[in-house]
């Protein structure tokens, strides 16, 4: 053993001594060296671009402060006192751009006001006005993120060649973070902002969304308008005005699933008396058991002052329908059409009454799914009886969904309690009869009915799931939907809509326009029902 002693001393110098020498070797150093200055540019660059990367700039009567911040996602924010703030999926990158809108001028707001032609004058300057604010603020970032590398690295290295080397590194640094924001930037994610803050002023600051729609080339007279509803508001200290609807624009207000909760009849009636809703259509579970104890709460339905069209829920009895039916405003499908401000709207109600999924239906629990496919299918018979062409079918489960495919372009329901939306299958055709080319005498031929793409959408719970809400540990969201058809008859685009649940006050509203993204069309409707399982 103290033979073997040096021998072990000695191998552990020879290693402390290569480790020692590969660690002083020039290549080394030099890889040490970059790697600080890399760092310290870096961190240097940050530095500058958070404490100074600001830029102050006029928009219309407004002065705004927009700066940049890093991040994963990218991405634009506009803050818009005291409404809330608009979120868009402007861009992609490293960079985040933050647009606050700040006080008003007294002075070009009273000319704003009194004069219209500086009214459209504004609104043709903005979007030039905003886009040079953000090409002065790339290039002062740009600047300041270099300027902030130089002077951390002098302070480290005090060294002119390293310091020299952290600016370029800056440099290159913050030129690609700007160049990849400006190589993936959306100019269509205007059309579909987020939005957060006082729902009542929502419609002032999103706009009306036939116009958004059209092209985003008009976003110069959108902005005009805004700038003109919003300078009224703080010029007179009145409430903001609701952005002036097209004339030929139908709004429907898509609830579902009210579940007894009394704060859904406030929510619905804000609702239409701010975005000027025509009609408010009801897929079902207004109530939690259908006794006759809860007909009483369907009684706010006249307060709502617009025509109330309702499908039945699995959790409303035939009673709760016909309490529903005797309010003054309120028109009950089941199996049948209505009309409202041109729209043809068919429905159906849920075959199973089902309060308590603990208890099985008299049909049995196996029967269920063709219960509701079959419920799907009259009411597509029914469709193709009239002999009319359908806008909209509602119906509470989405398992009666695929048999409507192809028939209407529109399939409202609710019953998941979760918003979703989706092309449904296209109907399969029938598999030819072998037997039908032994026949004698073939049928004459049937025209064959023009199929179109049906779209799904399946609406939260507009009552929070009601007492069901409170049994998990987030509450469920309230939920709906303002749905916007052109004088087409055609789905142009619709705003989801959310409350936090019980306890909670955050408001997020999601402007969707129909056709600005390519939708995939699914492969042909298999055997299974529509949906997936639900909670109700």
């Amino acid at each position: 053993m103290k033979e073997d002693r040096p021998s072990w001393q000695s191998r552990r110098r020879s290693a402390a001594a290569l480790t020692g020498r590969v660690f002083r070797h020039r290549w080394t150093r030099r890889v040490r060296v970059a790697g600080a200055v890399g760092l310290t540019a870096v961190a240097g660059s940050l530095i500058g671009v958070m404490l100074f990367a600001r830029a102050d700039i006029n928009v219309g009567p407004f002065s705004a402060e927009m700066s940049v911040v890093p991040s994963v996602e990218g991405g634009t924010e506009i803050n818009i006192p005291p409404l809330g703030s608009l979120h868009l999926d402007s861009h992609r990158g490293p960079i985040h751009l933050r647009v606050d809108l700040g006080s008003l001028d007294q002075s070009r707001t009273e000319a704003l006001i009194d004069n219209p032609a500086a009214i459209s004058s504004a609104g043709d300057r903005a979007v030039d006005e905003v886009v040079a604010g953000v090409s002065r603020l790339g290039l002062r970032t740009m600047g300041l993120a270099v300027l902030g590398g130089l002077i951390l690295a002098a302070l480290v290295f005090r060294d002119v060649r390293r310091t020299a080397a952290a600016g370029i590194t800056a440099l290159v640094v913050t030129g690609g973070s700007l160049g990849l924001a400006a190589g993936t930037l959306r100019p269509d994610s205007i059309s579909e902002p987020r939005y957060e803050g006082l729902l009542i002023n929502a419609p002032a600051v999103v706009g009306d969304a036939r116009r958004i729609a059209d092209n985003y080339g008009r976003y110069a007279e959108q902005l005009q308008t805004i700038l003109g509803n919003v300078s009224r508001v703080y010029s007179t200290i009145s409430v903001l005005p609701v952005y002036e609807p097209a004339g030929n624009t139908t709004r429907i207000l898509h609830v579902s699933d009210l579940h007894l909760n009394p704060a859904s009849w406030g929510l619905i009636r804000t609702v239409v008396e701010t975005f000027e809703i025509d009609a408010v259509v009801d897929t079902g579970d207004i109530v939690d058991w259908g006794s006759s104890a809860e007909t009483g709460y369907v009684s706010s339905i006249p307060s709502i002052q617009v025509p109330y069209i309702f499908v039945r829920g699995n959790h409303d009895s035939i009673g709760i329908q016909n309490a529903v039916a005797a309010q003054s405003n309120a028109v009950v499908l089941d199996n049948g059409l209505t009309e409202v401000d041109g729209l043809t709207i068919a429905g159906i109600g849920d075959p199973q009454f089902t309060p308590d999924k603990s208890e099985s239906n008299e049909a049995g629990d196996e029967s269920g799914p063709e219960l509701l496919s079959a419920a799907g299918d009259r009411l597509a018979q029914t469709i193709r009886g009239s002999g009319k062409k359908v806008d909209i079918a509602l119906v509470h489960d989405p398992a009666m969904a695929q048999p409507l495919s192809g028939l209407v372009p529109l399939v409202l329901s609710g019953h998941q309690h979760r918003r979703s939306v989706a092309l449904l299958p296209p109907p399969e055709t029938p598999a030819p009869d072998p037997s039908a080319s032994a026949s004698p005498a073939p049928a004459p031929p049937v025209a064959a009915q023009p199929t179109v793409t049906t779209r799904i959408m399946v609406e939260g719970s507009t009552g929070g799931a009601g007492l069901r809400g409170l049994e998990k540990e987030e509450a469920t969201p309230l939920s709906l939907s303002v749905l916007y058809f052109d004088e087409n008859r055609e789905l142009k685009a619709y705003d989801d809509i959310q409350l936090g649940g019980t306890g909670e006050s955050n408001v997020e509203m999601q402007r969707n326009v129909v056709g600005l993204e390519p939708e995939e069309t699914p492969a042909p409707a298999s055997s299974q029902p529509a949906g997936a399982p639900s909670p109700s």
